[in-house]
């Protein structure tokens, strides 16, 4: 049996966020209990989706903020952290530039990831474990730079696909015009072949989506119920939804393309159900940092 503290930092295009677990081992199982979460809403992407880089005035926000994290892991006695840089900043022309400072100036080593190597974390979050075996889910994660999907059948990872449609990209107007084209074309190759029976929703705006239909955890979202409520918030406009719907304001702009998003899977694959287990890339991280440690963990 032993105790671990492991950090997470998700550097994403509309947040970058710190986990903090503490992992407990038992001789009949191991436990990841949250100890911390701090999400800081810098929205990199609005830079690099439209200029192709990160702005001074953005950079040295991140790089508060990875001094911020950096403090907080040492007052935990963090073992061990990963820091993922996903789709701005592989995008960001003086993306190594930022890393380097970053290093210098917070002491935080960052790692900017492919989008297989963002998918394959977040299969490594022991998602397998909560499937049924004899059907297929799709794992679908919305970013603000991009879109995860991963196709689980038979509890195992068959495919897995990330493209360049996300919130904060969409709102942007920085999307490829060909992109949303792949990326029905591809869902729909995958419906006919797998049969997806259901969504794994994966980020903050399907999070936000289930606590506004007033559902339980892990309770399912029904595609005419997300429909209805992607119509509703789509009529008010910002300022409404802010003040009359009390959403954040991070929060107000990106839930309506996250949910549009989602909306266009269950259409293109024929998916009625959505589950939202509140899991993503940064408990993939934590996952993958235990295994490492621990070279017989599951």
């Amino acid at each position: 049996m032993g105790t671990y503290t492991f950090g997470a930092i998700d550097i994403g295009s509309n947040a970058i966020r710190l986990l903090i677990n503490t992992v407990e081992e038992y001789p009949d199982q191991v436990e990841f209990k949250k100890t911390a979460f701090l999400r800081v809403p810098i929205r990199l992407g609005e830079d690099v989706f439209t200029h192709g880089e990160v702005s001074p005035q953005k950079r040295e926000r991140m790089c508060e903020a990875m001094a911020g994290f950096a403090h907080i892991m040492r007052a935990y006695s963090v073992q061990d952290y990963r820091a993922y840089a996903t789709s701005a900043m592989r995008e960001a022309r003086n993306g190594a530039e930022i890393v380097e400072y970053i290093r210098k100036n917070s002491g935080i080593g960052i790692e900017i990831i492919s989008g297989q190597t963002e998918a394959d974390t977040i299969f490594a979050n022991g998602l397998a474990d909560m499937l049924a075996a004899d059907k297929t889910y799709l794992y679908v994660d919305v970013g603000g730079g991009s879109t995860e999907v991963i196709v689980y059948s038979d509890r195992t990872k068959v495919d897995a696909r990330s493209f360049a449609l996300g919130t904060v990209r969409i709102l942007s107007d920085a999307v490829d015009k060909d992109e949303m084209k792949k990326f029905k074309k591809w869902l729909g190759a995958i419906g006919q072949k797998y049969r997806p029976t259901a969504i794994i929703g994966s980020g903050g705006n399907i999070n936000k989506v289930q606590k506004l239909l007033n559902k339980k955890d892990r309770e399912t979202i029904s595609r005419p119920e997300l429909d209805m409520l992607y119509r509703y918030i789509k009529s008010f406009s910002f300022a409404e939804r802010v003040h009359t719907m009390r959403l954040a304001t991070y929060r107000a702009d990106v839930i309506v393309p996250a949910m549009k998003l989602f909306l266009t899977v269950c259409t293109q694959c024929g998916i009625d159900e959505i589950i939202v287990p509140k899991m993503g890339l940064s408990d993939g991280i934590i996952r993958t940092l235990y295994t490492a440690h621990r070279p017989n963990a599951q």
